[in-house]
Formats: structure tokens, sequence, C-alpha cells
């Protein structure tokens, strides 16, 4: 009789706490795929307009073009490691959008985390980062940005964080690959 009722408790209270909602998306790269979740109750802003860049298939052809690693960041004060993609020409820019930091979301940057790349506060527009490993540095009150905001994060790699650090072992000069990794599309999968 315990047990029934435990496990009338326990389908009660699991069926009473609210699921985050979640939306996944592929990204299609000529060398491989990538799969991701985005937390659009935690950062909307921020999902929105990574939403509007991939129903208006604007990340179609663009690419993975630059890498943070830990011999090109070597002479840097604060070291990250990231690949960056997402470079939208110009005349295809969305507006920039205010910074959803990590302490507003409590996204923290950490091994696949994915996040808008940005130089000042609401500055980001398309391009995005994918954490390798932990960078705590990336979060709010972090260093890597003197400003101290940190980065909106606002989901994380499910599936691909091979080709994350494939991608990051490409060959680079200064931060740059030498050949950057064409981005076919990214979808949301249903």
């Amino acid at each position: 009789m315990n047990k029934i009722i435990s496990c009338l408790l326990l389908f009660i209270i699991s069926n009473s706490i609210p699921a985050q909602e979640i939306e996944k998306y592929l990204i299609e790269t000529e060398i491989g795929e990538i799969e991701l979740v985005v937390y659009p109750e935690q950062a909307p802003i921020t999902v929105e307009n990574f939403r509007a860049y991939v129903e208006k298939e604007l990340y179609t052809n663009s690419s993975f073009f630059r890498v943070c690693t830990p011999k090109n960041e070597a002479d840097r004060e604060i070291r990250i490691e990231v690949i960056q993609g997402g470079n939208v020409p110009d005349s295809l820019l969305l507006a920039p959008i205010p910074i959803e930091t990590s302490q507003k979301t409590g996204i923290k940057h950490v091994d696949g985390t994915i996040s808008m790349a940005r130089l000042g506060p609401n500055s980001a527009q398309s391009s995005f980062f994918i954490c390798i490993n932990a960078q705590p540095e990336l979060d709010h009150n972090g260093k890597r940005n003197p400003d101290g905001y940190g980065f909106a994060a606002f989901g994380k790699v499910t599936k691909g964080m091979e080709l994350v650090k494939e991608i990051q072992s490409g060959e680079e000069v200064d931060q740059y690959l030498v050949n950057p990794v064409k981005i076919q599309s990214i979808k949301r999968m249903h």
C-alpha cells in the first residue's frame, strides 16, 4: 500500500512541475551536423533573435569562421575555447538585441553552451559561439569582456561536440580559420 501511495505522489508531483520549454535545432555543415537545444523561457529575446535568423534562412551559407584555442589564446590574460559562426552579410543583419546575461537567465557557459557573440552591451546580432569546456569568464561578472556583462548564453549542444572540436582544430591565422567551415543550413527540428 505504501508503495502505491509513494508512486501516486511521485506521479502527481512530477506532473505538476511544469517542464521547461525547449526548441531543438540542427546545424548542417559541410563536414557534419550539430544538434542543439535552446531555452526560450530563460532567454526569450536571444532565442527569438536566433529563431528569426533561422526562419529567414539567413544562416544558410554562413560559416564557422573563428576559433579560440589554448595556443592562439596563450598571450591573453583571460583565455577561452570557442568556435564562432553565423557571419551574415551586413545588408541582411537584423537589429541588435538587448543582452540577457547569465545572471538573468541562469544559463552558464559550460561545455557545449551556445551563446551570442558581441562587441559592446546590446550589440549582438547574428554571430554565435559554442563553448569547448567550461568558460566561466564569459558569464556575468566574468573578466573576458571588460564591461563585466558577459555574453548571452541561450542553449546547449546535445549532439556533435566531436565536430565542434574538429572545427576548433582547423588551421587558423590570428584566430580566423584558413578554410572556414560552411554552414549549409540551420533548421528547427520538430
